[in-house]
């Protein structure tokens, strides 16, 4: 058998812990004994990766206003990180995702020799295109989520292969709606919404309120509805809190974790930008998007955006197929009303749910690979190429 390398992997927050998770699982079919360590979750933790930091650590939220709280933490994680893999020398780092970590210490390492690998290109096509530079200093190969990424990438002379999307795999095409809902206690008969307000602390700070306030007018227009918010853990007390300032502590379910459950269950979901919007697409479920940040933020946000959508599913479709509500429009009326739209679709036009489901559906077919096993063939070939 092939001798296993040491492999160095750093995922951002949770969405890239999941990703590093099923990267693991795909390099352990190479090398069953792969020894792998540094920054991530509990994903990576159930696959025997040695975390010497906790992913939590780089989880920021906004353009830059929110992290220079947090500035020096992150800096001081880095450089202690760096001198670390400078010393012990793994076969090959690998970032996944979270860029304005990992871009500068990939370019590093590969300064000095270590082989680097970015797991999910950098939505470059979508805003900050000046990262192309960071990427092609940085990478030796870049494993693309998305199929139109790599002519991308390759026309600017950096090294990729689409490798399909994770989640896309890991998400059944026809989820099981009844079991969902008899997990969580729910009745077939039941009107479903599920919440997802963001896996962050500041996302708890700008979007919870504005999405809780938006659930008591739509619990106002439909009393028997059920609503399931499924919460980060560590977020847990801090949304149940949120819940209660909003008066529906006694309506709204909060669960830990379970985000994927909730989405199987729900009838519509409102929903914060993110991975999340693109877990939802995957579930086939009507959406709302919603997103707020620091004003500042979001100012040097949008002076970078170079599409007119935000939400991955408009991204991925190329149109307005689900609302979004960004910033000064993401107001409770706004959110409720576009949500109140969606159930009554439901009720009175089949054929919009039905052209939905079917570009979900056509979205989810293309983004279905064996991203395992792709991901670790590449990387194999890295690892080949080192002289």
């Amino acid at each position: 058998m092939e001798r296993s390398p040491r492999i160095a992997l750093v995922a951002g927050e949770t969405s890239g812990d999941l990703l590093a998770g099923l990267l693991l699982d795909g390099l352990r079919g190479v090398w069953p004994d792969l020894s792998s360590h540094g920054i991530g979750g509990t994903q990576m933790a159930r696959r025997g990766f040695e975390a010497w930091w906790p992913c939590e650590k780089l989880a920021v939220h906004g353009y830059s206003f929110e992290l220079l709280r947090r500035l020096g933490e992150i800096i001081h994680i880095r450089r202690q990180l760096r001198a670390r893999l400078l010393r012990e020398r793994p076969g090959v780092f690998i970032g996944v995702d979270a860029p304005d970590f990992n871009l500068g210490l990939e370019a590093d390492l590969r300064a000095a020799g270590i082989k680097t690998v970015h797991f999910v290109c950098p939505s470059i096509w979508a805003w900050r295109a000046d990262r192309i530079e960071k990427i092609r200093r940085a990478a030796d190969h870049v494993l693309c989520i998305f199929p139109f990424e790599p002519a991308l990438l390759e026309r600017h002379g950096i090294a990729a292969t689409y490798v399909g999307h994770p989640l896309a795999g890991v998400i059944p095409m026809a989820p099981d709606r009844s079991a969902a809902r008899a997990q969580l206690g729910l009745q077939d008969s039941d009107a479903v919404l599920a919440i997802l307000p963001g896996s962050r602390s500041a996302e708890v700070q700008y979007i919870t309120p504005r999405f809780f306030e938006a659930a008591a007018l739509i619990h106002q227009a439909l009393p028997a509805i059920k609503m399931i918010v499924p919460a980060v853990p560590a977020l847990q007390s801090r949304i149940e809190q949120a819940a209660r300032d909003c008066g529906l502590g006694h309506v709204l379910q909060v669960i830990p974790g379970q985000s994927h459950t909730a989405l199987a269950a729900c009838d519509v979901t409102l929903i914060a930008s993110g991975t999340a919007t693109l877990e939802a697409a995957l579930f086939k479920r009507p959406m709302v998007i919603g997103y707020r940040m620091h004003p500042l933020s979001w100012r040097l946000m949008r002076g970078k955006q170079l599409q007119p959508w935000v939400g991955l599913p408009n991204i991925l479709c190329n149109d307005f197929v689900v609302p979004e509500l960004l910033q000064d429009d993401a107001t409770p009326q706004a959110l409720a009303a576009a949500v109140l739209q969606w159930f009554d679709a439901l009720q009175n036009d089949p054929g919009r749910m039905m052209a939905l489901h079917q570009r979900f559906t056509s979205l989810h077919e293309t983004l279905r690979r064996n991203t395992p096993q792709l991901a670790a063939d590449a990387i194999q070939k890295v690892l080949a190429a080192t002289a």
